[in-house]
């Protein structure tokens, strides 16, 4: 049996992928232990550097900062799902000059790295006399960014569904409009929505770039704890601290890109079935209707 990428390996191939499996394992294993030595010898797991969890008042500023992070991730990834949807509709456009300008946009805020266009809303005063807050700025450049990102995935998602879909919605009447939010769409997030998750946990780790501006979300945070000399400049614990919550935030996504994917294949399954039924109620039905007759017809 053969993939379109590759063909399937055999007995020997497999063995030898199990090998290099374990190899692996192996190595970062023992990559990971070896940092973790460095840090104990080194003095990052003693007392004195983890102390600064204990007082109640920087475990509200953590919860704070945790807060602020998933508040710019929030307001960021709904703008750039609108963006990217409103571009994407507009590059597939039957009108060249919405194509063009859509495109333009597009690749142009996609090209710009995220951090210049942070510092460009922050401070370059996009309007005579306006100051943008940190907070501001920093959606601003993950709607930009992420947004024109997620239109090519929209794009993309769109163009790879059959023609036949649009055709036969076109064929019954429905304008370009009704054919793209009530046929194209819904059928295309499916595939999608892996790729979209993707994209939602790179914008939530690109919030960390909103301390360059005083943002006061969780890398921030390490900065200020972590260069606190109370506690003996804790650096490295407040890191591994942070790092944990990230890692728990995106593991949060992935579960419920998971959740809404196995949804969805049970819901597809219990339409089908569904279908099912019905055609089969109605092939009981033509039969009887059938049968009955031909006894008609013999009692004739």
């Amino acid at each position: 049996m053969s993939n379109i990428l590759f063909d399937a390996p055999g007995p020997r191939a497999r063995v030898r992928h199990r090998l290099l499996a374990v190899i692996g394992i192996l190595v970062l294993v023992a990559a990971i232990a070896y940092v973790g030595w460095r840090f104990y010898d080194s003095g990052q797991f003693t007392a004195k550097k983890w102390e600064w969890l204990e007082y109640k008042k920087i475990q509200e500023d953590l919860v704070t900062a945790v807060l602020s992070t998933l508040q710019a991730f929030a307001l960021g990834a709904v703008l750039a799902l609108v963006f990217g949807a409103v571009f994407a509709a507009g590059r597939l456009s039957e009108h060249r000059a919405l194509r063009v300008v859509s495109g333009f946009v597009v690749e142009l805020f996609r090209a710009i790295p995220l951090l210049i266009l942070i510092f460009l809303f922050y401070y370059g005063q996009p309007f005579p006399g306006l100051k943008l807050a940190p907070y501001t700025a920093v959606v601003l450049g993950l709607m930009l960014y992420n947004g024109s990102v997620l239109a090519e995935v929209f794009r993309a998602g769109i163009l790879a569904l059959p023609r036949g879909q649009s055709e036969a919605a076109y064929a019954l009447g429905m304008r370009k409009t009704q054919v793209m939010v009530l046929i194209l769409l819904p059928q295309a997030l499916r595939s999608m929505l892996p790729t979209i998750i993707s994209q939602l946990v790179v914008l939530l780790k690109d919030t960390a770039l909103g301390f360059l501006i005083t943002y006061e979300e969780l890398l921030r945070f390490v900065q200020r704890i972590g260069g606190d000399g109370t506690f003996s400049r804790p650096f490295v614990p407040t890191a591994l601290v942070v790092a944990a919550i990230y890692i728990g935030l995106c593991l949060l996504l992935t579960w419920l890109a998971n959740y809404l994917q196995k949804r969805e294949r049970r819901s597809k399954k219990h339409i089908d079935l569904e279908d099912g039924g019905t055609k089969a109620q109605q092939i009981v039905l033509v039969g009887d209707a059938g049968g009955g007759g031909g006894a008609g017809a013999a009692g004739a």
